[in-house]
């Protein structure tokens, strides 16, 4: 069986009641699985909930985690989203320590990568961006030089391209 590590995003749609989520995190962490991501939201059946899962392992642990959670009564659906034919977002707030010298100079970047400054303040400014991981990625990359105060990211969400009959 092949060992190499990859990083997988799949997706669970499970019925929308209280501790579900308590429930597919702990089997992960029984498991000996470590998640590198997770978003959680309502679906447009607010009867269902859609967990967004983002995690490192082999193909071995990642037909093992689908097998065991897809067990569990509440998932109606547990699927992976190729990463040749989905879409993921990632949602980024960033506090820079900044005074009027770098503003300018900040707020170039932040321009070129199309994100917004949604506070400002005499010595910080806190933007706003979303995108792929690997734009925010980049992004935080480009202000390395600045004194980062601050940095909170939403994790991976994704979806499929295209109509997927099978989908609830």
């Amino acid at each position: 069986m092949n060992k190499t590590l990859r990083k997988e995003v799949i997706s669970i749609l499970v019925d929308n009641q209280s501790n579900v989520l308590t429930r597919v995190v702990s089997l992960f962490g029984r498991r000996g699985f470590n998640i590198d991501s997770l978003t959680v939201s309502t679906t447009n059946n607010p009867e269902i909930s859609r967990i967004t899962i983002v995690f490192t392992g082999t193909e071995q642990a990642l037909h093992q985690i689908l097998t065991q959670t897809e067990k569990l009564e509440v998932v109606r659906d547990i699927f992976t989203l190729d990463a040749g034919n989905s879409l993921y977002r990632e949602l980024l707030l960033v506090k820079i320590k900044c005074d009027k010298t770098d503003r300018s100079a900040i707020r170039e970047i932040i321009e070129i990568y199309r994100g917004k400054i949604i506070d400002l303040s005499k010595d910080s400014m806190i933007v706003e961006l979303t995108g792929a991981p690997e734009k925010l990625d980049g992004f935080m990359n480009m202000l390395d030089c600045y004194d980062i105060a601050e940095v909170c990211r939403t994790g991976i969400t994704g979806i499929e391209r295209g109509i997927q009959e099978h989908r609830i």
